[in-house]
């Protein structure tokens, strides 16, 4: 750390030591962006526009903070500025990891001046949150409707006053599926009113119809829904001129003759100049949802996705586009996934597995001495695995190829046996790299390999453990993707380093998966297991994520800054000594 606050005093900036650095940049430069515009795992993503740009949200599951709010100006760079929920709902039961649960394929509007979100929990039923400032502060969300199964919801408000919801069923939950339903709402959108309708069957030929979107456009109410499946499924456009139906649908979107397969899921958005754009994901197994942009054209009145390369009126994925046509070209803009761990708020990119417990201190961060404390707070006896520890500090897969580097102190107590702290890929199969304090309190790197983590126990994993005599180390991770294609098999090799410059190889190489309904995801973890007064913990210094590329040329930077320091010292000492 010391280093650190000397090479920044030169004058050396955070993104030359790599904090902005990035997995995937979809902005080509040339006034073309490529698919997909979000190589990250943002799950059932609508889209809006708003005031000024544009607003994104997406499925966030169970983890916390939830609802992430993307803006854009140009639908193609975005920037995550924030989340609609700070804590999951019911808070006191998302302090329980519940994977696969909680937000369900929301849905963002901006109606009188404010945003609204809408999405069905399966297990609790409709909730609604709004804001007039999408980058502050949601209001506490509202139950519009309680009860199990319902999901993927949408609102609309008509121009003659009245409000409706468009919604979905989740089979596991309410023991049916395939069918969209719409209710009216009363104005301000809380409350679910009248007797629901179903407007839409998908058992003769769309199986799994959901994620319905409901617009009006030129006269007719529109629901767009995929249909077929996440990974083989395609997308549907229905129209009626009246809100109840009857609807008649067309197939818009499929995968065709391109290698994108189930392209659907998403959000229709049009520019100030008509132009139309739709947002969806596609699943890339471990490497999650990946956020995609399709250019928009309407023929006969009905829209096509993508580009209608067989001339049969169904679009295809395109791989590259011009960018929309927003009246000014703005800067590339990738997610940011580093941290540099200086000041008192973490970076947006990080969520935990559930709500924080306030009797459980998981860690801080250290205002403005520039690291993260986690604790090795001991998990319940319980938990055989990692799978349902609340506290590892995650974040989405940033790209496809990428490497992530921490630099830690692990201060441990004697007495705290069996502590640990390290870097982890997780899922349902997962794998870290750590140090570790064993029974007899003597330290080992340690790399663990957990299968089907549900249903195993830790005690099974692959492990490869060396002894090591210095408690500050640095932990790397590189995560390949070995083909762009179904299904996308990726690799993960861990590294470690004693001085942050030689990284050796250490254990097994491990092939990540998805968690549930989530790509994998990285980040960092303290754990023990024993109840003490004062916990063994680890001190972060910083998490960096770079391309292959950007991580050579933040090495070369950053071995020419250090040999800058050691001369500008040499000066000084023999200035003084004359």
């Amino acid at each position: 750390m010391r280093l650190k606050r000397l090479l920044l005093s030169l004058g050396l900036t955070v993104y030359v030591l790599g904090a902005n650095a990035q997995g995937w940049n979809a902005d080509l430069g040339n006034g073309k962006y490529k698919n997909p515009i979000l190589h990250v795992d943002y799950s059932d993503p609508d889209v809006c526009a708003g005031q000024e740009g544009y607003y994104m949200t997406a499925s966030s599951f169970n983890s916390s903070p939830g609802l992430p709010i993307l803006h854009s100006m140009d639908l193609v760079n975005w920037e995550l500025i924030g989340y609609a929920l700070q804590n999951q709902v019911p808070i006191e039961h998302f302090q329980t990891v519940r994977h696969g649960d909680g937000v369900w394929a929301p849905s963002i509007r901006f109606h009188n001046g404010e945003y609204y979100i809408y999405w069905g929990d399966p297990d609790f039923g409709i909730y609604m949150v709004k804001t007039k400032n999408p980058a502050g502060i949601w209001e506490e969300p509202v139950l519009v409707k309680a009860g199990k199964g319902y999901i993927d919801t949408c609102p609309l408000w008509d121009e003659d006053g009245k409000a409706y919801l468009s919604y979905a069923f989740a089979g596991s939950r309410a023991s049916v599926k395939t069918v969209l339903m719409l209710s009216e709402m009363n104005v301000d959108g809380t409350k679910l009113i009248g007797n629901p309708a179903m407007v839409f069957d998908g058992h003769n030929g769309h199986t799994t119809v959901e994620g319905s979107k409901i617009y009006k456009r030129d006269g007719y109410y529109w629901i767009m829904a995929p249909a077929g499946g996440v990974k083989p499924g395609w997308q549907l456009a229905m129209r009626s001129k009246n809100v109840w139906g009857p609807y008649e649908s067309k197939i818009v979107l499929h995968q065709g003759d391109t290698k994108m397969n189930g392209p659907h899921q998403g959000g229709y958005v049009e520019t100030p100049n008509g132009e139309g754009w739709f947002i969806h994901f596609q699943d890339r197994w471990a490497f999650g949802r990946i956020i995609n942009l399709e250019p928009v054209i309407w023929k006969e009145g009905w829209p096509i996705m993508g580009k209608d390369t067989n001339k049969d009126g169904i679009g295809e994925p395109v791989a590259e586009w011009t960018k929309p046509n927003v009246g000014k070209n703005y800067p590339a803009t990738p997610l940011i996934s580093s941290d540099e761990f200086n000041g008192y708020q973490y970076g947006l990119q990080w969520q935990w597995q559930a709500n924080q417990n306030p009797d459980k201190q998981w860690g801080w961060l250290s205002g403005n001495l520039g690291f993260m404390r986690l604790n090795c707070i001991p998990r319940d006896e319980d938990m055989k695995t990692m799978w349902m520890m609340p506290n590892l500090l995650l974040q989405k897969f940033p790209g496809a190829n990428f490497t992530a580097t921490t630099k830690l102190t692990f201060e441990n107590n004697p007495d705290a046996k069996e502590s640990s702290t390290g870097l982890i890929v997780f899922g349902e199969d997962y794998s870290y790299i750590a140090i570790e304090q064993d029974a007899d309190a003597k330290l080992r790197l340690v790399q663990r390999l957990m299968k089907d983590a549900r249903t195993s126990k830790e005690s099974e994993t692959e492990i490869t453990a060396i002894a090591i005599d210095q408690k500050m180390i640095y932990f790397r991770a590189k995560v390949e993707m070995l083909q762009d294609k179904e299904p996308f098999d990726g690799k993960v090799t861990f590294y470690y380093s004693t001085d942050g410059k030689i990284f050796k190889v250490f254990g097994k190489p491990f092939k990540p998966s998805a968690g549930r309904w989530v790509g994998a995801k990285i980040g960092l973890f303290a754990t023990g297991t024993k109840n003490i007064s004062d916990s063994s913990y680890a001190d972060y210094d910083w998490f960096r994520v770079e391309s292959d590329n950007e991580a050579k040329k933040t090495a070369m930077s950053t071995n020419l800054r250090e040999q800058e320091v050691i001369n500008n010292k040499a000066k000084t000492s023999l200035t003084a000594n004359k």
